[in-house]
């Protein structure tokens, strides 16, 4: 038995942008970013998105109809775009090439990841794009925090914070020339996760521990968890729950014997559409902890206290915030329980 919460639902879809910029954009525009500057001359017309919280930003940002493309998904659109995004083209589920992307003919591409299109980028470089008039954008949450890594893996030196998800509101709300719209969203967001702290403010959280799996490479192989410092380290801090790994890597490796010796209070697996290894899925992950002679043992598998989350809300997206509202629902259920 696990806890299963469908991440997103409360999301409407929002208009949003930032105080600071309110108003109308003033074109030309330069946007340093990961490194290079990006000048517009006006706001985008069409768009390709590679990664998901990406494109769901542009949609919360009521853009959907600029968009002509995207790839790299790993769980369903939030409810409320499902219509819209089955009128985008989606040009891959994970890597796209670099001429599928440009036959669809944008005048901007935007990625969540460097790994996309970074200075060495999987499906095209800056410069490439550069070459045949597109800018290409990351979105700056990936490298804020890493500026001279050419990466999106590795350690994460500066822990996460939900500022670098606003930052990225701003400026495609920016490009867009509709900043008062990311204010909105923005504004949104904040009052959402008050609320989500609001409501464990009496909850006795002494001793309660936790770990973020998000899978594994095989059944045999140790488990991707989550390090201190990423997204899921952001939401155990806002919340008082001690992360039972003390890793600066967003998600390293580390053994289920290690794991259960720390015998988390409760345990978080990623649920997601995506299937890369073969212990992407719920099931998979849910058939192990209860089959593993060593996962087996520990308290939150024989007390039911696993909990099924969308992975998006561990990558660093608006979607933080449904991870944040999940927890807590567990946490104020659990005290409820007791």
């Amino acid at each position: 038995m696990f806890l299963k919460i469908a991440a997103g639902a409360a999301l409407a879809s929002a208009t949003l942008a930032v105080p600071a910029t309110a108003g109308s954009t003033r074109y030309p525009l330069t946007i340093h970013n990961c490194g290079i500057d990006l000048t517009f001359d006006k706001a985008p017309e069409t768009v390709v998105s590679l990664g998901q919280r990406g494109t769901e930003m542009l949609y919360l940002l009521g853009l959907a109809d600029k968009v002509v493309g995207t790839a790299v998904w790993r769980s369903p659109v939030l409810p409320q775009f499902a219509e819209a995004n089955a009128r985008v083209e989606r040009l891959a589920d994970n890597d796209p090439s670099f001429e599928a992307v440009i036959a669809r003919k944008p005048d901007f591409v935007t990625a969540d990841l460097q790994f996309h299109i970074g200075q060495k980028g999987v499906v095209g470089t800056q410069a490439q794009f550069a070459k045949v008039g597109i800018p290409a954008y990351n979105l700056p949450s990936d490298c804020a925090d890493r500026p001279k890594m050419q990466t999106s893996d590795g350690p994460r030196p500066i822990p996460f914070e939900m500022d670098l998800i606003y930052n990225d509101i701003t400026e495609l709300a920016l490009i867009f020339d509709i900043p008062d719209r990311g204010a909105e969203l923005v504004a949104e967001l904040q009052a959402r996760e008050e609320a989500a702290l609001a409501r464990i403010a009496d909850v006795d959280l002494n001793g309660v521990s936790i770990v973020f799996w998000f899978s594994s490479a095989t059944k045999e192989a140790d488990p991707y968890v989550a390090g201190r410092n990423g997204t899921p380290g952001y939401m155990m801090r806002q919340l008082g729950l001690t992360n039972i790994i003390d890793s600066t890597e967003d998600w390293p490796t580390v053994g289920w014997e290690t794991i259960a010796r720390a015998n988390p209070t409760f345990i978080v697996i990623g649920d997601m559409t995506r299937r890369r290894y073969p212990m992407d899925s719920t099931e998979a992950k849910m058939e192990f902890l209860h089959t593993d002679p060593v996962a087996s043992l520990m308290d939150a598998v024989q007390q039911n206290r696993v909990i099924a989350m969308d992975v998006m809300p561990m990558g660093g997206s608006t979607r933080v915030i449904d991870g944040l509202e999940t927890l807590a629902d567990a946490l104020t259920s659990m005290n409820a329980g007791q």
